[in-house]
Protein backbone atom coordinates (compact mmCIF):
# COMPACT_ATOMS: atom_id res chain seq x y z
CA UNK A 1 0.00 0.00 0.00
CA UNK A 2 1.74 3.46 -0.95
CA UNK A 3 1.88 6.07 1.28
CA UNK A 4 -0.95 8.68 1.55
CA UNK A 5 1.18 11.74 0.15
CA UNK A 6 2.08 9.83 -2.69
CA UNK A 7 -1.65 9.73 -3.92
CA UNK A 8 -3.01 12.45 -5.81
CA UNK A 9 -6.51 13.68 -4.47
CA UNK A 10 -7.81 14.33 -7.73
CA UNK A 11 -7.18 10.98 -9.63
CA UNK A 12 -7.01 9.19 -6.30
CA UNK A 13 -3.54 7.26 -8.17
CA UNK A 14 0.14 7.52 -7.37
CA UNK A 15 1.84 10.65 -8.67
CA UNK A 16 4.33 10.25 -11.46
CA UNK A 17 4.57 14.21 -12.31
CA UNK A 18 3.68 15.45 -8.64
CA UNK A 19 3.55 19.39 -8.28
CA UNK A 20 2.94 21.86 -5.49
CA UNK A 21 -0.39 24.27 -5.86
CA UNK A 22 -1.18 27.62 -4.25
CA UNK A 23 -2.83 25.53 -1.61
CA UNK A 24 0.22 23.63 -0.32
CA UNK A 25 -1.04 20.32 -1.71
CA UNK A 26 0.60 18.42 -4.25
CA UNK A 27 -1.39 16.98 -7.20
CA UNK A 28 -0.70 14.96 -10.46
CA UNK A 29 0.44 17.86 -13.13
CA UNK A 30 -1.92 16.91 -15.39
CA UNK A 31 -4.92 16.83 -13.03
CA UNK A 32 -4.22 19.90 -11.46
CA UNK A 33 -3.98 20.95 -14.81
CA UNK A 34 -7.19 19.89 -16.36
CA UNK A 35 -8.66 21.11 -13.07
CA UNK A 36 -7.34 24.99 -12.68
CA UNK A 37 -8.62 25.42 -16.92
CA UNK A 38 -12.05 25.50 -15.49
CA UNK A 39 -11.77 26.46 -11.88
CA UNK A 40 -9.86 28.91 -9.52
CA UNK A 41 -10.39 27.00 -6.30
CA UNK A 42 -8.20 24.18 -3.83
CA UNK A 43 -9.71 20.75 -4.73
CA UNK A 44 -8.75 20.08 -1.48
CA UNK A 45 -10.59 23.33 0.57
CA UNK A 46 -12.64 24.69 -2.14
CA UNK A 47 -11.10 27.91 -1.32
CA UNK A 48 -10.09 30.52 -4.20
CA UNK A 49 -6.07 29.94 -4.85
CA UNK A 50 -3.82 32.71 -4.51
CA UNK A 51 -2.38 32.29 -7.89
CA UNK A 52 -2.36 29.35 -10.54
CA UNK A 53 1.41 28.65 -10.82
CA UNK A 54 2.37 25.03 -10.07
CA UNK A 55 5.94 24.26 -8.51
CA UNK A 56 7.62 20.73 -9.50
CA UNK A 57 8.05 18.70 -6.52
CA UNK A 58 11.36 16.96 -7.21
CA UNK A 59 11.91 15.62 -3.45
CA UNK A 60 8.26 14.06 -3.83
CA UNK A 61 8.62 12.81 -7.01
CA UNK A 62 12.15 11.15 -6.09
CA UNK A 63 10.52 9.37 -3.19
CA UNK A 64 7.90 7.96 -4.94
CA UNK A 65 10.09 6.68 -7.39
CA UNK A 66 12.28 4.71 -4.70
CA UNK A 67 9.46 3.65 -3.32
CA UNK A 68 8.19 1.91 -7.13
CA UNK A 69 11.41 0.36 -7.16
CA UNK A 70 11.60 -1.15 -3.71
CA UNK A 71 7.74 -2.67 -4.30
Amino acid sequence: EPPADFICPITTEIMSDPVMAADGHAYERTAIERWLATKSTSPMTGGELEHMGLSPHHMLRRMIREWREAH
